[in-house]
Parts: structure tokens; C-alpha cells; sequence
């Protein structure tokens, strides 16, 4: 598992691009038949991902559960969103079974003891894409498939920001714990997303970018609003975002971004907004 630590806002002021990139930028998420983790201390917040090929993958593959966590098992005192990007597959959380489609989304509540992996077709592999937040209480295990997710139009064509937040874990969805997550999907011809940016110091994000085209980037922008700094990403990466970062992306093409947040609420319009003429 690959441990990131808290960052102060001051220090990355003087980051090279490489140091950049090695804080908050997640790579490699899906490996075949293996689980990725990146642990941030942000929140304490874990990214994964798992491409089950060959195997039955279990969630805790790889993983010192008792040296990284300190508990008997990686949901104890968690719960977790799971997203699959890829083709269609199976998920088994402590013998309920759940079969996704492409974007569909499955909430797992704390408490539950074995989640396992499968690809039914392993030429064209499921793409499991998970982040996990601390949980102090347990809810209901659900699936959500994009048919049931709440849908929020947003932007404009003349603004290229023209997109559709849809939140599959959310309040007006299910209850969870702290954990939110939702799928972003900006329309042919936009490219910002975020926009106008903002911050929410009372939260942290996690971004998901993929359906980047071949050849295709993303220009991430994040720090505070007078010294901003951009990482460019490419398709099926991950990024940090701590609470005092904006986060905002603009593409070289329209694409479609997972969002993940944790930490003192769950209120999706809680945000401190900044005025782009005033950033630098």
C-alpha cells in the first residue's frame, strides 16, 4: 500500500512538478488480478482499484490489514464506494451478490467482513474504482445503478462547462456514514469542470478522471486561489485534493470524472466559491 501524508498549503509552493506528482497524482490503479491502495492521511481517505482477470480478487489481496489499519479486517471501521468502469462484473460482499454493468455503483457499509472481485467476461475485464472513508457507524449495504442516481444539470455550452452531476452516494440517495461519491459527465464541446472553483474546508476530494479520449489530457488545477499549480493527467488517473485546494480540470476533450469526498459533512453545496478574475 502506498502511504501519502498530510501536506501544508505553504510547502507546495516551493514543489517541482515531479514532487507535485508524487503527492497527489494516483497512477497504475488497475492492475490484472491485483487490488491497488494509496492511504492518504488527508481524511484518511484509501483510493483503490482491482481488475479481476483470471481470479476471484479479494478486496484485502496484498494488504497488512492489521499493520496499515490496526483491526481484523479493512471494513471494521470503514465503508467504502465502488464504481466499475470496465466491463460487466461481480462483486460478493459477505454472500450478497451484485452484478455491474458499466458506471453502475455499489455502497458497502462498515462491518462487512469479506468483498471479492470477478470479471464475467476476462477478455474485457471489470474496472472496480473504490474509495474508502473511516466510519464510526453502520448502514445499508446498496446498489446503485445510474438509472437511480440523482441527476443535476449543470453549466453551459457557451461557458464549455455544459455537464450532469449524477450522486449515487448521497444524502438524497442513501444514508452513509461521511462518504459521498458521484459521477461527472461533461457533454461534447465542454471541457471545465468545477466552474466557477471553489474550495471546501470542511472537506476533501478525491477526482477520477476517465472516458479521457486516446492522445487526450487533463490540465488538473489545484492549490489556494493566489498560487494556483496544475498537474496533467491522463485516462483512468486519480488525484488528491486536500481541503484547502481548489480542484478544478479542463480537457483537451469532454470526458467523465468520479468524485469522492469525506470529512465534516455531507452537504454537496457547502462551498467556499472563488471569483476566476481573482485567482493567480
Amino acid at each position: 500500500m502506498d502511504t501519502r501524508y498530510s501536506v501544508n498549503p505553504r510547502d507546495i509552493k516551493r514543489y517541482t512538478t515531479e514532487e507535485l506528482r508524487n503527492e497527489f497524482l494516483i497512477q497504475d490503479i488497475f492492475k490484472a488480478d491485483e487490488v491497488t491502495a494509496v492511504y492518504s492521511h488527508v481524511d484518511r481517505m484509501v483510493t483503490l482499484g482491482c481488475m479481476p482477470v483470471n481470479e476471484v480478487v479479494n478486496l484485502e489481496k496484498g494488504m497488512d490489514i492489521w499493520h496499515t489499519f490496526g483491526v481484523q479486517y479493512f471494513l471494521e471501521r470503514r465503508e467504502i464506494g465502488i464504481f466499475n468502469v470496465g466491463g460487466d462484473g461481480k462483486i460478493v460482499a459477505d454472500g450478497e451478490e451484485f452484478n455491474l454493468t458499466y458506471t453502475d455503483c455499489v455502497y458497502i457499509t462498515k462491518g462487512t467482513k469479506e468483498v471479492t472481485f470477478q470479471s464475467v467476461d476476462p477478455a474485457k475485464p471489470a474496472k472496480f474504482y473504490m474509495v474508502s472513508a473511516p466510519a464510526h457507524t453502520s448502514h445499508k449495504t446498496t446498489f446503485i445503478p445510474m438509472a437511480k442516481a440523482n441527476k443535476r444539470p449543470m453549466g453551459a455550452m457557451e461557458t464549455a462547462n455544459d455537464r450532469v452531476i449524477n450522486q449515487f452516494i448521497h444524502p438524497d440517495v442513501l444514508e452513509t456514514c461521511q462518504l459521498s461519491m458521484g459521477l461527472t459527465q461533461l457533454k461534447p464541446g465542454s471541457v471545465w469542470n468545477s466552474m466557477p472553483p471553489h474550495t471546501h474546508e470542511r472537506r476533501m476530494e478525491i477526482y477520477f478522471y476517465f472516458e479521457v479520449p486516446q492522445d487526450n489530457v487533463v490540465f488538473h488545477m489545484m492549490g489556494e486561489a493566489q498560487e494556483t499549480r496544475h498537474i496533467v493527467m491522463h485516462n483512468e488517473e486519480a488525484i488528491i485534493s486536500p481541503s484547502w485546494s481548489l480542484h478544478a480540470g479542463a480537457g483537451t476533450s469532454n470526458y467523465t470524472f468520479i468524485w469522492a469526498m469525506g470529512g465534516e459533512n455531507q452537504a454537496f453545496d457547502d462551498m467556499d466559491h472563488i471569483a476566476i478574475t481573482d485567482m493567480k
